[in-house]
């Protein structure tokens, strides 16, 4: 599987990203063909190559004449492109993500309204061309470290306002951000939109064949490399074995205990990868429940204001972990019981543990009036010798 890592240490911009595929290889001409398949008159696009720190980077730069477009033209210019349909809703989803950002911040309607970066031309093109980019250059998944945003003030059509934008932060909200003290805009909402649409996960760079490396240059000149660099490799087996979640935890003893059946199944319709309850013993000897919640990172702020929401608490502690796991498949095999679902755990290419499906199971143990203990025995015994004649 090939994989793109997003090092943003001097965060990230919708013409940094377009730079970082063109370093990396991606022809200018894919980005050229987007502009006549639109149909915009006096719309150019050119790159350069540059040096940042002493750094050689691509610069990718966008010409237009001075038109906006309403939200409504932009989805319908992303409708008209000669690319598939998956692609143009991709694009309309990130687009669709800035513009609610901008919306909400500046609580006006995105349908009647022009608001900031959101009908610029040059927004349109970063957006369709880093969707069809990734897509050129084969990514299958994108991860991206901590996002350093920068800090003090950035001019706009609104005046000045806060690094990060509000709607950039409002986009990165659940995602690990900092900055280094670079006071400038190092990460736009352009940039954020189309990183939060496409990353897996954020934090240290995963276990990868690296093969290219792109950096992409920012317009302005900082003390630190004004750079974005892509790190485009083949995600390795052991990797795909392992991955990093939150584990959020909190102590509750003042809750009404039926209450947890209906938490435990709405955070895990929420996204929660595993909901636990362990008895504990708090201050003053009260009895209480340790609440603990598996998730990935990006679901992370949607299931703690779940938590808060649902339950007594008033804090909730969160911690990142790193996950070692099989690799699972499911299979349906023929057994004297039936055709029974049996999940795989798959170990550098060999299966190392068989589980059958429960509801598979108790539909036959019902059905034929045997104890569901002695289903799974029977059903464990024919896998495994099934397995062995499938697999050898």
């Amino acid at each position: 599987m090939k994989i793109a890592y997003f090092d943003c240490f001097s965060g990230i911009s919708g013409d940094m990203i377009l730079g970082a595929l063109v370093d990396a290889g991606l022809p200018l001409e894919v980005f050229t063909k987007l502009i006549d398949d639109l149909n915009l008159s006096g719309c150019r696009i050119s790159s350069k190559k540059v040096k940042k720190s002493g750094i050689s980077a691509t610069k990718v730069d966008i010409s237009f004449p001075p038109i906006r477009k309403s939200p409504a033209e932009i989805l319908s210019l992303m409708e008209s492109l000669d690319i598939s349909q998956k692609l143009k809703e991709k694009s309309k989803s990130i687009f669709l993500t800035l513009a609610k950002a901008e919306a909400y911040i500046h609580q006006e309607d995105i349908n009647s309204v022009h608001l900031h970066e959101l009908g610029s031309i040059d927004t349109l093109i970063d957006i369709v061309g880093s969707v069809v980019g990734l897509d050129k250059m084969g990514i299958e998944e994108v991860y991206s470290s901590e996002i350093n945003v920068g800090e003090g003030f950035v001019k706009t059509a609104h005046g000045y306002l806060p690094v990060p934008a509000p709607a950039t932060a409002h986009i990165l909200k659940g995602v690990p951000v900092y900055s280094s003290g670079v006071k400038a805009e190092l990460t736009t909402p352009t940039g954020a939109a189309i990183l939060t649409g496409f990353s897996s996960g954020y934090g240290s760079l995963p276990l990868m064949k690296l093969e290219i490396i792109g950096y992409g240059a920012g317009e302005k000149d900082l003390p630190s490399p004004n750079l974005l660099r892509v790190l485009i490799g083949e995600k390795s087996i052991q990797s795909e074995q392992e991955d990093w979640v939150s584990v959020l935890e909190t102590n509750i003893d003042d809750m009404n205990p039926e209450f947890y059946d209906y938490l435990i199944d709405f955070l895990l319709k929420k996204g929660a990868l595993d909901v636990f309850l362990t008895p504990i013993q708090m201050k003053k000897s009260r009895p209480g429940m340790l609440l603990s919640v598996i998730c990935y990172e990006k679901k992370q702020k949607e299931i703690i204001d779940t938590i808060f929401s649902e339950t007594s608490t008033f804090g909730i502690r969160v911690s990142r972990l790193r996950r070692e796991k099989l690799k699972r498949e499911i299979k349906n095999l023929k057994t004297s019981l039936g055709n029974i679902r049996v999940k795989l755990g798959i170990l550098d290419g060999k299966i190392v543990s068989v589980s059958p499906e429960y509801e598979d199971c108790k539909k036959i143990a019902l059905e034929r009036k045997i104890p569901l203990k002695r289903v799974y025995e029977l059903v464990k015994m024919e896998a495994g010798s099934l397995i062995t004649k499938r697999y050898a």
